[in-house]
């Protein structure tokens, strides 16, 4: 399999606070959801490696608190998108 044939794997980051879905475009597409308890889920596929860290760092450089990074499953269902 080729990396232009390569499914990109998909992920849930779980930040504090809310970020307005807005930003979905300078995150690349993610979904992004404001959760009831303060926090802020984004979601969505992620080419490699690099672009998991480029996502972190712009959470990083916004200041945003992160509380998880999850590789999700075909047996593990995102939020509803």
């Amino acid at each position: 399999m080729t990396a232009q044939e390569r499914v990109p794997d998909r992920y849930r980051v779980r930040i504090g606070g809310h970020l307005d879905p807005a930003w979905s475009t300078w995150f690349d597409g993610l979904v992004i959801v404001q959760e009831a308890d303060g926090t802020t889920t984004l979601t969505g596929p992620l080419v490699d490696q690099a672009a998991l860290y480029g996502l972190l760092g712009r959470l990083r450089d916004l200041g945003a608190p992160l509380l998880t990074v999850e590789r999700l499953t075909a047996d593990r269902p995102a939020h509803a998108e």
